[in-house]
């Protein structure tokens, strides 16, 4: 066994020290959590990297956040699901039609790399998942190239993560059972930006249509 791995077994006794006391099983957080179920109200669409775990950024119990990552805590628009495979959207429809999730967040993130080939757009082979994947954001780099046409390369990354969380903004109001819960005001979508440089959460105003510092 390899020394990372070494190191999650290690991670995973204290996990179960904390969360399986073995002189009061029966009255823990997981024993809790395996006779009800679980009932998070917060659906978090993140990215794949590992700097950015939604649970750890807000300090989350299990069972608080029902999380979804991706590369570049993308939503790709509503299809008809009758072909192709959809990981993305069936986990949005189990979140909002089957645990009723009263939040829906879309995390992106300072250093996004999937937002870096976005804006690099430097061609990819040819039987590349990330290269058609990261085309549901091509609207925000055609918007950022419009709104920096003499941006520099870190000007344009930062630029271009922060609006792609607007275009999945968007695309989350495609999906039916999403635009009929918010209409029905029973669910609150809504974008932040962490800055991983700087410690800072930056949440997308829909009213100014820009995002602003988080002062908590």
């Amino acid at each position: 066994m390899n020394t990372a791995i070494l190191r999650l077994m290690v991670g995973f006794k204290r996990f179960k020290e904390k969360y399986f006391q073995t002189n009061d099983l029966d009255n823990s957080l997981y024993s809790r959590l395996a006779t009800t179920g679980q009932n998070p109200k917060t659906l978090f669409i993140g990215c794949s990297d590992s700097r950015v775990d939604p649970a750890i950024l807000t300090s989350s119990a299990p069972g608080d956040l029902f999380v979804i990552r991706n590369v570049a805590n993308l939503v790709p628009p509503y299809e008809n699901a009758i072909s192709g495979v959809r990981g993305t959207s069936s986990a949005l429809e189990f979140a909002v039609v089957n645990l009723k999730v009263e939040n829906i967040v879309i995390l992106g993130h300072r250093q996004c790399g999937g937002i870096r080939a976005l804006m690099s757009n430097k061609p990819m082979e040819s039987n590349s998942f990330i290269g058609p994947w990261m085309d549901i954001a091509a609207e925000a780099r055609m918007t950022v190239l419009k709104q920096h046409p003499n941006g520099d390369e870190d000007t344009l990354w930062r630029a271009g993560e922060m609006e792609s969380i607007k275009v999945s903004l968007k695309n989350l109001l495609t999906f039916p059972f999403v635009k009929e819960a918010v209409d029905a005001k029973r669910l609150n979508i809504l974008g932040l930006y962490f800055d991983i440089e700087r410690g800072e959460l930056w949440q997308y105003d829909d009213t100014s249509k820009i995002f602003k510092i988080l002062v908590l």
